[in-house]
C-alpha cells in the first residue's frame, strides 16, 4: 500500500523480454501475494477480502467485511495471518474461520502494510509511518516486539533461504533495506540494499541468485535490482501503478504483478479494476514468503 505524491523519471535498464499475461481481474485493491499449495492468495485492501487464484484464473473469495487486508503468510501449520491495515490487527484464518489473533493498535504509530512469516511462524509486519515507522514481530504465542524502528514507510519484506537475512522495502526512502535475523527473531546489524531506486518500492520478491523483483508504484514498473541497486530487468505497466509482485507456480519461475488504475488507494474506493498479470522468468523464486 502505497500513497505518496513524489516521483521521478526513471533511468534505462533493459527491458524485459516477456509480456505480462492477463490472470485475474475485476478487485478494486490488490495486495500481499503469496503462492501457496497451488494458488496465488491475495488481499483485496478496499473490497474487504482474500482472494485466491489457480493458474487457468479460476478465483474464489474470502469475504473479509469491516477489514482492511494488506500482508499476507503462512504458517508452518498451514494456517494464513492476515494483516488488516486501519483497525491494526493481525487476523487468522484457518480455512473455515477467521479470527483476531493479536490486536497492535496500542503498540505501533500507523497502519500496517505487508508481512513476511518465517519458518518457526513468527510473523513480521511494517507499521507504514512515512517517518519512524517499525516492524512488529509477532511469535507464534502472541508476544509482540518492535524489531526494527526509524524507517521511512517500511512495506514489501522476504527472508533470504538460509533465514539470515530480512530485507525490506522503504516506501519513502527509495531504498531496500536488510537487517540479519538472530536466533532469537531480533533484527541487527541494518544496512542498505540498494538506494537511490527509481521510484518508491512497494511489494517485493526474492530469487534463487539474491535478486529482488520490486514494484516500483509511481514509476509504473517492476524491476529486478541487485545488491547495490543495479536494475537487470524492466516489466512495464502500461502507465498502471505497479503495487506488488512474488514469485510462484512450476518451479517458483511464475512471477505474479498485481498493479491497479492508481497509486492511491482510496481513490480507487468502488472500482474494479485492479489485476493479476504473470511473466515467466529464468530465476526461480527463494526464501520466503
Amino acid at each position: 500500500m502505497l500513497d505518496i505524491a513524489e516521483t521521478s523519471s526513471p533511468s534505462e535498464p533493459p527491458a524485459s523480454g516477456s509480456t505480462p499475461a492477463p490472470l485475474a481481474g475485476g478487485v478494486c485493491f490488490g495486495e500481499g501475494p503469496r503462492w501457496f499449495e497451488g494458488l496465488l492468495w491475495f488481499s483485496d485492501m478496499l473490497g474487504e477480502a482474500i482472494h485466491t487464484v489457480n493458474l487457468r484464473g479460476s478465483m474464489t473469495t474470502v469475504p473479509l467485511p469491516g477489514h482492511s487486508p494488506s500482508g499476507l503468510g503462512f504458517r508452518p501449520d498451514g494456517s494464513l495471518l492476515i494483516a488488516s491495515a486501519t483497525d491494526r490487527l493481525l487476523l487468522s484464518y484457518d480455512g473455515d474461520t477467521v479470527s483476531t489473533l493479536v490486536d497492535l493498535s496500542d503498540q505501533v504509530p500507523a497502519d500496517l502494510g505487508d508481512m513476511v512469516v518465517d519458518a518457526a511462524g513468527r510473523a513480521y509486519i511494517g507499521s507504514q509511518a512515512y517517518s519512524g515507522g517499525v516492524i512488529v514481530r509477532v511469535d507464534p504465542d502472541r508476544s509482540v516486539q518492535i524489531v526494527a524502528e526509524d524507517l521511512d514507510f517500511p512495506n514489501g519484506m522476504v527472508i533470504t533461504p538460509d533465514g539470515g537475512t530480512l530485507i525490506v522495502a522503504e516506501s519513502m526512502g527509495r531504498r531496500l533495506t536488510r537487517y540479519s535475523i538472530g536466533a532469537d527473531g531480533g533484527l541487527r546489524d541494518r544496512r542498505v540494499f540498494a538506494d537511490g531506486l527509481d521510484g518508491p518500492p512497494d511489494g517485493i520478491a526474492l530469487d534463487a541468485a539474491g535478486g529482488v523483483w520490486t514494484a516500483m508504484t509511481l514509476a509504473n514498473q517492476f524491476e529486478r535490482i541487485t545488491e547495490g541497486g543495479a536494475v537487470t530487468d524492466r516489466i512495464d505497466t502500461g502507465g498502471r501503478a505497479a503495487i506488488a509482485c512474488a514469485l510462484g507456480g512450476p518451479q517458483r519461475r511464475t512471477l505474479f504483478l498485481l498493479s491497479s488504475p492508481g497509486a492511491y488507494p482510496k481513490r480507487l474506493i468502488g472500482t474494479r479494476d485492479s489485476r493479476v498479470d504473470t511473466v515467466t522468468v529464468e530465476i526461480p523464486g527463494a526464501g520466503l514468503p
